[in-house]
C-alpha cells in the first residue's frame, strides 16, 4: 500500500548519452536517498549518433531535438529538474551557446534544468577555487573547449592534461587504477582542485581515494551532475563518501 502521508521524493531526471557508466546514478541514488528513497535520480539514454570525443560528433549528440526525445519520459517517472548528463556535448557549444542548450531543454521539458558543463562551474564555485586543473579523457582539442568554458565562469585553469580517448565506450571500461592515474597525472602544485569532465568515467565508488591521494578536492562528471539536478530542487545532501562537495553543509 502506497503511504498517502509520505512526502514525494525529490526526483532528479537524467539525460544520459548512451551506454558507459550509466551505473553510477543507481550506485548514487542509493548513496543520498538511503533507506528513506527521498531521493530518486532517474536515467533516461539519448541517441547519442556517432560515439566520438569530437567537436563535430558533439554537437550532434547535445542537439536539442536529440535531448528533446527523452524529456516526455523523464516527466512520466516524476522528474522535478532535469540534467544533460553529459560535459563534452554542452561545453563544445561554448557559454553562450551552452546556456541556449539548457534554456530550449527547460522550455521542453518545462523543468528546471542544467547540464555537467555549468554543474562543473557551480561546483568550483561552491568550493571557493580560484585555480583548477583539468585532468580529461578527451582529445586535447577538446578539453580545450571546456578550459575555454570555464575561464568565461571565471576560473583560472593551470593545468590541462587530455588523454587522446576518442570513444566513451572506451572511457567506461576503467577501473580504479586508471581513474587515479589520470588525477594524478592532470594535478598541479598551484590547483585548489582537480576536475574529470566524463560522465563515461567511473568515479563515484573512488572519490575519496581521489582525494586522499592528490591532498585537495576533485570533483568528477557524475559526481557534480547529481549535485547540480538536487540543487536546482534546492536540495544540499552531506555524504562522507562523496568528497569534499558533498561534505560541505550550505554548498
Amino acid at each position: 500500500m502506497v503511504d498517502s502521508t509520505r512526502p514525494a521524493p525529490d526526483t532528479v531526471g537524467f539525460l544520459y548519452p548512451g551506454y558507459s557508466a550509466e551505473d553510477e546514478y543507481p550506485r548514487l541514488e542509493g548513496m543520498l536517498g538511503g533507506d528513506s528513497g527521498d531521493i530518486r535520480l532517474p536515467l533516461v539514454h539519448t541517441d547519442i549518433g556517432e560515439d566520438a570525443h569530437r567537436v563535430d560528433a558533439l554537437l550532434e549528440m547535445g542537439s536539442a531535438a536529440r535531448l528533446a526525445a527523452g524529456v516526455a519520459e523523464l516527466a512520466e517517472r516524476g522528474a522535478r529538474a532535469v540534467v544533460w548528463a553529459c560535459t563534452s556535448a554542452s561545453f563544445v557549444f561554448g557559454w553562450e551557446g551552452a546556456h541556449d542548450q539548457v534554456r530550449e531543454l527547460s522550455e521542453t521539458a518545462g523543468l528546471p534544468a542544467s547540464s555537467t558543463s555549468f554543474a562543473f562551474a557551480h561546483a568550483v564555485q561552491a568550493l571557493g577555487a580560484e585555480r583548477v586543473a583539468i585532468a580529461a579523457t578527451y582529445p586535447e582539442d577538446v578539453a580545450d573547449h571546456f578550459r575555454a568554458f570555464l575561464k568565461a565562469a571565471g576560473a583560472e585553469v593551470v593545468a590541462m592534461r587530455g588523454s587522446g580517448i576518442i570513444t566513451a565506450a572506451e572511457v567506461g571500461t576503467w577501473g580504479r587504477e586508471e581513474v587515479l592515474e589520470l588525477a594524478r597525472a592532470g594535478d598541479h602544485p598551484e590547483a585548489q582542485a582537480v576536475l574529470l569532465p566524463d560522465t563515461a568515467l567511473h568515479t563515484a565508488a573512488w572519490i575519496p581515494d581521489l582525494e586522499a591521494e592528490l591532498g585537495k578536492p576533485v570533483l568528477t562528471a557524475n559526481q557534480v551532475t547529481v549535485w547540480e539536478g538536487l540543487r536546482l530542487l534546492g536540495r544540499d545532501p552531506v555524504h562522507d563518501r562523496l568528497g569534499t562537495l558533498f561534505a560541505r553543509s550550505g554548498g
